[in-house]
C-alpha cells in the first residue's frame, strides 16, 4: 500500500521559511516524479513544484520561483520543499504527489498518489 505522509508544516510570520518533509513507503520512489501542490480555503488545489525521478529536472510555479526550493533523497525516500521568504499568500494545505512519469509535471491529473496535506499558515 503506497502512503505519503507529510510533515513540517505549521503557523510562520511572514518573511518566514519553513521545510516541508514527503516521506513515501509502499513504491519504488527512485522511479516515480513528485510533486508539491497546495490548496487555499476557496480555491483549487494548485502546481506548487515538481522534481523528476533524480532531481536533475525540477519545476516551479511563477508564483513560488525564486523563494521555494524542492529536493530528493532517494536513499530515504522523502521528498523536501524548502520554502523560504513566505507570503499570507503561501497559506494553504500543502500536499504531496507521486508520479510515474520521469519528467516533472505540473498536470495534477497525472499524479498517482497523494498525501493528506500539511497546514501552513502564514501571518502578516
Amino acid at each position: 500500500q503506497v502512503q505519503l505522509v507529510e510533515s513540517g508544516g505549521g503557523l510562520v510570520q511572514a518573511g518566514g521559511s519553513l521545510r516541508l518533509s514527503c516521506a513515501a513507503s509502499g513504491l519504488t520512489f527512485s522511479r516515480y516524479g513528485m510533486g508539491w501542490f497546495r490548496q487555499a480555503p476557496g480555491k483549487e488545489r494548485e502546481f506548487v513544484s515538481a522534481i523528476g525521478w533524480i532531481g536533475a529536472n525540477t519545476r516551479y510555479a511563477d508564483s513560488v520561483k525564486g523563494r521555494f526550493t524542492i529536493s530528493r533523497d532517494n536513499a530515504k525516500n522523502t521528498v523536501y520543499l524548502q520554502m523560504n521568504s513566505l507570503k499570507p499568500e503561501d497559506t494553504a494545505v500543502y500536499y504531496c504527489a507521486a508520479d510515474r512519469s520521469r519528467i516533472p509535471t505540473s498536470d495534477r491529473a497525472e499524479y498517482d498518489y497523494w498525501g493528506q496535506g500539511t497546514q501552513v499558515t502564514v501571518s502578516s
